[in-house]
């Protein structure tokens, strides 16, 4: 007999991936530090380069969009996270789940397209540096990061769209928050199919930002050998920071989505890890590596600290 027989109606959800997990509450402190400090500097990335008219430039606007997803993918599952380990509250309704399924899936897509802007950015500096700021206005970059977040919430509404109208067998998520995979194992149909279809989508968007990440790579490499020594120098520091971003994101994502569906097998254990590092890797990695590595960010953030610690020895 079906399953969609024995469909049940579900209000809320139970988070049960952390039933296993030895010492739930040391590991949620660590995740809430690393959290607290990933939303912290990501905060100051954005008030710095918002308030400092000198880091009104195309390349510092993609660093704040950047950060802006940065927030966004972090905080859609950290906090439900943080809550299960903490305070023992395994309990999720059903809208606020799709919700953080859809804030979680647009952050993931989002990530892609601004790692993809970023490095096209670095290819027009490197190739065209003359007329670098002649093709990247402020207001260029501004219509293209609103024409990208648009086109990711239209591709991010087919994940709930497709999981609203099926019927649910089970009110217990087996992984650690309301990702699609998770909701979909609920639901009384064969998930096969609707995993395909979601690694379908996420092998295209993948494929297609890190393919275009990579062309983007060669043609800085081809013109990196016809610079001068200094100027390689310059463009290795810049790119470097970038491909460490691309590393952290994209590893565990071909991991997870693409790898799987080939056959590597990931126990509940090993996939809710990589989701975790998925989630908060990229989220702390970045602000400080574009803090660490580029000067003038830095030296804001520095030139701000002295006037705030000035004026708390004034007082």
């Amino acid at each position: 007999m079906s399953l969609q027989n024995y469909s049940i109606k579900v209000t809320e959800f139970i988070i049960g991936g952390f039933d296993t997990t030895k010492n739930p509450l040391l590991v949620g402190v660590v995740i809430l530090i690393v959290y607290i400090v990933a939303v912290l500097i990501d905060i100051v990335n954005i008030l710095v380069i918002m308030y400092k008219k000198n880091l009104h430039k195309p390349m510092y606007l993609l660093i704040c969009n950047l950060a802006a997803v940065d927030l966004l993918y972090s905080s859609s599952a950290s906090p439900t996270i943080i809550e299960v380990l903490v305070t023992g509250v395994k309990t999720i309704s059903y809208v606020p789940c799709l919700l953080q399924m859809f804030a979680f899936h647009l952050g993931q897509v989002m990530e892609m397209f601004a790692l993809s802007v970023m490095a096209f950015d670095r290819l027009i500096a490197v190739s065209c540096p003359f007329q670098y700021h002649s093709y990247l206005t402020n207001t260029r970059i501004i219509v293209l990061t609103y024409i990208l977040w648009i086109v990711a919430c239209a591709f991010v509404a087919l994940v709930p769209a497709t999981v609203i109208r099926l019927p649910h067998c089970y009110s217990v998520i087996k992984y650690n928050f309301c990702s699609y995979a998770a909701v979909i194992r609920t639901t009384c149909v064969d998930p096969n199919y609707y995993f395909n279809l979601v690694a379908s989508i996420v092998f295209f968007l993948s494929f297609f930002t890190f393919g275009f990440i990579c062309l983007s790579y060669v043609g800085i490499i081809y013109f990196a050998k016809l610079s001068s020594h200094n100027e390689k120098k310059k463009i290795g520091s810049t790119c470097l920071s970038h491909l460490i971003v691309v590393t952290c994101y994209y590893l565990p994502l071909f991991i997870i989505t693409i790898l799987t569906r080939f056959g590597v097998v990931l126990t509940l254990k090993e996939r809710n890890g990589l989701l975790i590092g998925m989630i908060l890797g990229p989220s702390v990695v970045n602000p400080f590596v574009y803090c660490l590595r580029t000067k003038e960010i830095k030296n804001e953030i520095i030139h701000m600290f002295k006037k705030f610690r000035h004026l708390i020895r004034f007082w």
